[in-house]
């Protein structure tokens, strides 16, 4: 066996997947005997065989890619439990292995996947999949970047046709529970896991207390970055329309008309609510260049 063989041998040992009581599995997929494989190129010592010493490596991975994810989404672990938890996130990364550099993009995917997968929690998926994709939005929000912000001169030279960059962490999420109150609920009382060296079932989190009442009800969310801090803000309807065309690219004119076409509101108190609009995200910094530096009317 080659250094190249070694390394693939190895690599495919400890990324295989435990079993359900998070131990090293005894074959391989092709009916292959794990521990005969070990011995093949682990040696023993006075304490260990080559399986449990490669058992150690195969856990250990598995429990901190684990531990990426429950750093992620936290407000998951909360709604489910910690059982319930550990199998939903087996599952996941068993049809969604880390494949990149960055244990950062592991939790990317979970929001789209738990859509298809309501067998975790079916009288709650829909919480669920809420909770998850805020939690992710909260990640994209306090990594993306921050471009400089417009100008009073360059919002006072916009157009109808004028198209408005937003500021990349910038997020919008249209959901059906107020899970910014759990969330927010969550991190206030939430410390970080500690992750054994021998046994998942070591973990310990601190007791969460009893967490808010979800009752369905159609929320709109901002979520952005201020003072590397993230924040959550709601808003209504029409600012969410308007600011959902803008980030689509669409002009300021078709962004104001898709906002308020089947609204009731007068003309008046539409012209209210755009200028309050305007005044709460040029206040935030929302608008920004665009990737080229070019100016709003260009």
């Amino acid at each position: 066996m080659n250094l190249l063989d070694l390394q693939r041998r190895m690599a495919e040992d400890v990324m295989r997947p435990l079993t359900s009581d998070f131990r090293m599995q005894s074959s391989t997929s092709d009916g292959n005997s794990i521990r005969e494989l070990a011995e093949s190129y682990i040696k023993p010592n006075d304490l260990l065989s080559s399986a449990d010493r490669l058992e150690i490596y195969n856990r250990q991975y598995w429990f901190r890619v684990m531990g990426a994810i429950t750093e992620d989404y936290p407000g998951l672990l909360a709604v489910l439990g910690e059982n319930k938890f550990d199998q939903l996130v087996l599952a996941y990364l068993k049809e969604n292995p880390s494949t990149s550099f960055t244990l950062r993009n592991l939790g990317s995917k979970l929001p789209h996947w738990l859509e298809s997968h309501p067998d975790f929690a079916p009288r709650r998926h829909d919480l669920l999949v809420d909770v998850a994709r805020l939690e992710w939005a909260y990640v994209e929000s306090f990594d993306s970047v921050s471009r400089s912000p417009l100008s009073e001169v360059d919002i006072s030279e916009m157009t109808a046709e004028s198209q408005l960059s937003l500021q990349p962490h910038l997020q919008f999420l249209d959901l059906r529970y107020p899970v910014d109150k759990l969330i927010l609920a969550v991190h206030r009382e939430a410390s970080a896991p500690s992750v054994a060296s021998n046994a998942v079932s070591e973990r310990r989190y601190k007791k969460q207390k009893r967490l808010p009442t979800m009752r369905r009800s159609v929320i709109r969310l901002a979520i952005h970055r201020f003072e590397n801090d993230v924040y959550y803000r709601r808003i209504d309807r029409e600012a969410f329309l308007l600011l959902s065309a803008l980030r689509e690219g669409a002009t300021l004119g078709v962004s104001i008309e898709t906002a308020f076409r089947d609204s009731t509101l007068s003309a008046t108190q539409q012209a209210e609510k755009i200028q309050e609009y305007f005044a709460h995200a040029a206040g935030l910094g929302w608008f920004c260049l665009p990737p080229d530096g070019s100016s709003v009317n260009s």
